[in-house]
């Protein structure tokens, strides 16, 4: 695939490797993984005054007049650094709904601040029983007056410890799997009746489960037509789903590297191991897998602004991809490095455990095999008699 990048865009690429380069070592990364609050505000600063949080936004929007690209951009460098700072919760999602559905009055409130680093979001979707079914939902808000009372429950909700506010789906209509009766609220994390369970997850990262208990939030909080909400969850995870992409790139890029230099540097029988040909077969076949994954996620990237359908295939076809030669790439670095690969000390492992848990993000190779599978039955001409 032939794709160039605009001058701004490989501006923020190199600005951002540089940043991470240097204040995002491995060492470093695990110092903060491990410590009390597992992320840096004064980073998250750092990447605002970059313009990374404003990059992916139209100049209407205050932003820089970016797009998804950008957003691209950002997570595969992301990615190359295992950044654990919520841009996909924050930026794509909580940014998505905003941008594409918000009213002047919501965007007036929570914009500047999200694009300035001082607002952090938690897209809170999941459910412990609905899998990867973004309509399966139990938890209700119903009518209260003007405004909506909210109950329920959602799982591992990415970025929670650190955030202000939760983007929510909730059910104001029909029953649980129904297609409409799909709505989504802003709410604001501290509000009465919002409770949170907090938690590391394997990857490093921080997550929560979030029970709201008759949490009252005023008209104001919807974001979007109530009950017609489904169709705009879509669009924003089909745009997270290329954001995880793009990162799953970054650490597969970065697996791949360590693994060759380890292979150069590892000696067996005084030689290096890199010279036996059946491992630099492997290495060729991990570099094949990495450059496929790019060009699938480019061409998901690109077609975020086509219809419904062209977009969830396109997307679903860059998961599947992501999923299968992530898992490959990582699974080929830990047993190239031997038992070491594991140990908590060497980065190779991390990358694994980021790889492994970007498969399960917003579907798995499963979900998206099936939903891929699904769509191009339907956009099939039906064979005459």
């Amino acid at each position: 695939m032939d794709f160039n990048f605009t001058e701004e865009q490989t501006m923020i690429r190199d600005s951002l490797a540089r940043l991470i380069r240097e204040q995002y070592d491995f060492d470093t990364r695990r110092g903060v993984v491990e410590s009390d609050s597992g992320w840096r505000p004064e980073m998250w600063a750092q990447f605002a005054e970059l313009g990374l949080l404003m990059a992916p936004f139209s100049e209407d929007d205050g932003g820089l007049g970016g797009d998804a690209v950008d957003a691209m951009v950002v997570m595969e460098e992301f990615g190359k650094g295992l950044v654990v700072e919520p841009y996909i919760p924050t930026v794509v999602c909580a940014g998505g709904f905003l941008k594409h559905a918000g009213t002047a009055g919501q965007k007036e409130e929570h914009m500047a601040a999200l694009m300035g680093g001082e607002r952090v979001f938690a897209f809170a979707y999941a459910e412990p029983r609905g899998r990867y079914n973004l309509a399966d939902l139990e938890t209700t808000a119903k009518k209260d007056g003007s405004g909506y009372v909210i109950n329920g429950q959602k799982a591992v909700v990415i970025g929670a410890p650190w955030a202000s506010h939760l983007i929510v789906t909730a059910r104001t209509g029909g029953d649980r799997r129904d297609e409409n009766g799909v709505s989504v609220f802003i709410v604001a994390k501290d509000a009465e009746g919002v409770t949170t369970r907090d938690y590391p997850t394997i990857d490093g990262r921080r997550a929560s489960e979030v029970y709201f208990e008759n949490v009252s939030v005023g008209a104001d909080a919807l974001i979007g037509d109530e009950g017609a909400g489904l169709p705009l969850v879509e669009r924003v995870v089909d745009e997270a789903t290329a954001a995880a992409c793009a990162e799953a790139v970054g650490a597969m890029g970065v697996a791949h590297q360590m693994t060759v230099e380890y292979s150069r540097q590892r000696k067996q029988f005084g030689t290096p191991i890199g010279k036996f040909q059946v491992l630099q077969h492997r290495m060729v076949d991990m570099f094949m897998e990495h450059e496929q994954s790019i060009s699938m996620t480019y061409m998901a990237t690109l077609k975020l602004g086509e219809s419904d359908v062209e977009r969830k295939k396109a997307v679903s076809a860059a998961k599947v991809r992501i999923g299968q030669g992530g898992r490959f790439v990582g699974q080929e670095a830990i047993q190239i490095h031997g038992g070491m690969g594991m140990t908590d000390e060497l980065a190779v492992g991390h990358y694994f455990k980021r790889l492994t848990m970007i498969d399960s993000e917003f579907g798995n190779v499963d979900h998206h095999m099936k939903r891929y599978t699904a769509l191009s039955a339907a956009d099939m001409p039906v064979a005459a008699e």
